[in-house]
């Protein structure tokens, strides 16, 4: 463990952002029976959340919810993935924040929607595609007539069969789960709390050091006059998302906005529990040219999450929409939102028939250089200093492994629960 700053014998460790990584990073560290911090000492964790309305406001809270052992990076995931399966057994995962194994595949189809020719559902300019596919095994079967020749489940009944041209598994069973991302990252940050961790509400503006190693954080408080106040600290783990180079600005991440919308179907409709990555070809109105009668055919590929509790989460592509000043101030544009209900509902009647209860953004981390996501100590800045962003669209299933990685590293000085060298802030920075 890093050596205490000669003004603080106790160790006081600062966390800057209450999304997944840093509520999770904070049980942990808060939880923690080993390590000499603990065991010589007692510790302090303090975490600090710009927003007003509390934890997981961003991409933690609004997230799909995937947990795979296909996911990537490797290194995380092998952690990850056993760590959600603890901590859901011992806090009762199930009926906290809806830990369940899930059915997952990519599904294929055709959806007849009208549109013209500037169709939305297609990537247009400034639009991206999320990438939550890389690393997934597997590929397309043949298309063809009949549900077996298909390769649709029995029970996957709330797409159109009559529309569906191929269904691929992702994975062995038990290979893929998933949580509710907001009850996850709530119940992880109470249980923190039940055990000494200090919230503070304001935005973090800089991190402090002398001497070459961290001293604390400045921040501005919420409410009242805005005052930058000062936070005393031995370590400083930034884990603030696309927000992190607003503090560390040496950090090469880029922010990229995604939308979704929450379904809620209709009393008594069962949704099977699956998540299904789409590609859903969309014939637009045909036009008459030169060359005769045509039709234009555009492909759209929004992601649909079943959860537990009956409503249904969906998502389509990314922008680059400017990132505003903090989580609070993130604006959502209806018509990306619209795009997402008219593709997912054109091959679905169960979603059709249902209330849509939730249109929502948020900003994903993604580290420019490729590669990532950034985590360990960026001692080449500051000792003490830990980072831990650009998790893209996986920070709700690798949280669990990054937290224990880096509650070994600040507590023990060393990584212990697998090898991640090649994720070291030193290989970005």
């Amino acid at each position: 463990m890093s050596t205490p700053s000669p003004n603080d014998s106790n160790p006081h460790i600062v966390i800057i952002g209450g999304g997944i990584i840093g509520c999770t990073t904070a049980y942990y560290l808060t939880t923690s029976k080993s390590g000499p911090a603990t065991s010589n000492r007692p510790i302090k964790v303090t975490l600090i959340e710009a927003s007003a309305h509390g934890v997981a406001q961003g991409a933690s809270g609004k997230a799909g919810g995937l947990v795979a052992k296909w996911a990537y990076p490797k290194e995380l995931v092998a952690v990850s993935f056993r760590e959600h399966e603890r901590l859901a057994r011992e806090h009762g995962g199930k009926e906290k924040w809806g830990w369940r194994y899930v059915g997952c595949g990519t599904w294929e189809g055709r959806a007849e929607i009208a549109s013209e020719s500037g169709e939305k559902g297609e990537l247009g300019k400034g639009q991206k595609n999320l990438e939550k596919e890389l690393g997934l095994p597997g590929g397309s079967k043949p298309k063809a007539r009949g549900r077996l020749e298909k390769g649709l489940p029995e029970d996957l009944l709330w797409v159109k069969e009559e529309l569906t041209d191929a269904y691929s598994p992702m994975g062995k069973d038990g290979h893929t789960a998933q949580v509710h991302p907001y009850q996850f990252t709530t119940s992880m940050f109470e249980l923190a709390k039940s055990q000494g961790l200090v919230h503070v509400q304001g935005t973090a503006t800089a991190v402090l050091k002398a001497n070459g190693r961290v001293t604390g954080v400045s921040y501005k408080a919420n409410g009242g006059s805005g005052e930058i106040k000062t936070i005393n600290a031995t370590h400083v783990l930034v884990a603030a998302g696309a927000w992190s180079p607003r503090i560390v600005e040496e950090l090469p991440i880029s922010p990229t906005r995604a939308h979704s919308v929450i379904f809620r179907p209709q009393p008594g409709v069962h949704i099977a529990p699956y998540v299904l990555f789409t590609e859903i070809a969309l014939s637009s109105k045909p036009s008459h040219g030169r060359g005769g009668r045509r039709t234009a055919t555009t492909t759209v590929s929004p992601e649909i999450y079943a959860r537990p509790d009956g409503e249904v989460y969906a998502c389509g592509p990314g922008d680059d929409e400017p990132l505003p000043e903090t989580v609070d101030d993130v604006e959502v544009d209806a018509g990306a939102c619209d795009s997402i209900i008219q593709h997912v509902t054109a091959i679905s009647q169960e979603l059709k028939d249902a209330a849509v209860q939730k249109r929502q953004a948020c900003y994903l981390p993604t580290v420019e250089t490729g590669g990532g996501p950034i985590v360990g100590e960026a001692d080449r800045i500051a000792k003490g200093l830990y980072i831990a962003t650009g998790h893209t669209c996986w920070g709700i299933c690798n949280a669990p492994g990054t937290a224990l990685a880096l509650t070994e590293l600040i507590l023990d000085g060393k990584i212990r629960c697998g090898n991640l060298e090649r994720l070291k802030p030193s290989v970005f920075l």
